[in-house]
């Protein structure tokens, strides 16, 4: 088990994380989500011991991670951390940056491993490439399969899928993390990418200003948003002043996202459309509501006044947390 037990830091007087705990148990995918400038690469840095804690410690297991004051050489064998620049052999093929570290003494076995990791990172038409041949998502993927090439317990991922395009990073999600969990590798990924967090992390970390401000399962947060930073990670929303939108006087606002909005024909709340953008499989409304600009989802263009409801239910639970 990975444990963070109220670790604080700051580079020179600019406090950057601040008594931060939480834990991850042995194959979770912790997903560690935040505006820029929130902290999470400095985290991942610290969880590698790139840096020395102000305070609090670290641990995987009954081992603690300890800084530079402490070690020559950055990083526990049994963890990696992937940053967004790759340290990778330009004249060398894929399958040798991959086979870097690992063991001649039996070169059926190192093959079979390499194999397996191109593979899990979708590299297979490249395998034979020198590397400063590959476009940047393609190095981004070798420098994964390099890290967990001598099996790390831990694997730490900044922003993993940034240079890789649309058309690969769906199922190279897909493929990697069905991988991590297969081998029980505990992956902490920090990214702005809500794909790379729903339908894959089994906990999500929301750091702002340093800080932590929500720790729970994707599906929660994204169901119960305590606030507008939570809820902007997955999708548009809009506040609105309870007020407007029930028969409440209680002084309170409700996060509701574009879907949750149904359009009616019947006399209700009334908005004036302002924009339709266009989003594939729907269009997104632009509205004014009681002076305020608000977003909901519909399977045509509108234009005009429009009326629309918002689930009691809904209200109910989003006016209580």
């Amino acid at each position: 088990m990975l444990q963070v037990q109220n670790i604080s830091f700051a580079y020179q007087e600019q406090k950057v994380l601040d008594t931060i705990s939480f834990s991850a148990e042995k194959g979770e995918h912790l997903a560690i989500v935040g505006e820029s400038g929130s902290g999470k690469t400095t985290l991942l840095k610290l969880l590698y011991g790139e840096h020395d804690l102000d305070s609090g410690a670290i641990f995987w297991n009954d081992a603690q991670i300890l800084g530079p004051k402490f070690n020559l050489i950055t990083g526990p064998d049994f963890m990696k951390y992937i940053a967004q620049e790759f340290d990778l052999m330009p004249y060398t093929s894929v399958e040798a940056n991959i086979g870097d570290f690992l063991s001649n003494l039996d070169l059926e076995k190192k093959q079979h491993r390499i194999d397996e990791l191109i593979e899990a990172v979708e590299l297979q038409d490249v395998a034979k490439t020198h590397a400063r041949y590959l476009s940047g998502g393609q190095k981004q993927r070798v420098a994964i399969a390099k890290a967990l090439a001598k099996r790390p317990e831990v694997l730490l991922l900044d922003e993993p899928f940034s240079h890789i395009d649309n058309l690969k990073r769906q199922s190279l999600r897909r493929s990697l993390f069905h991988f991590l969990k297969e081998k029980k590798i505990t992956c902490i990924v920090a990214t702005h990418d809500k794909n790379d967090v729903l339908g894959f992390a089994d906990s999500m970390l929301v750091l702002d200003n340093g800080r932590t401000i929500a720790k729970d399962r994707p599906e929660s947060l994204y169901k119960h948003p305590k606030n507008g930073l939570i809820a902007s990670f997955f999708d548009e929303f809009n506040e609105f002043e309870l007020s407007d939108i029930s028969s409440s006087k209680r002084n309170t606002t409700v996060i509701i996202y574009p879907h949750e909005i149904e359009i009616v024909n019947a006399p209700a709340l009334r908005a004036s459309v302002k924009n339709n953008y266009f989003q594939g499989t729907h269009y997104l409304i632009e509205a004014d509501f009681n002076g305020q600009s608000i977003f909901l989802k519909s399977k045509n263009e509108l234009k005009g006044l429009i009326h629309f409801k918002i689930s009691e239910q809904l209200i109910a639970l989003r006016s209580n947390l």
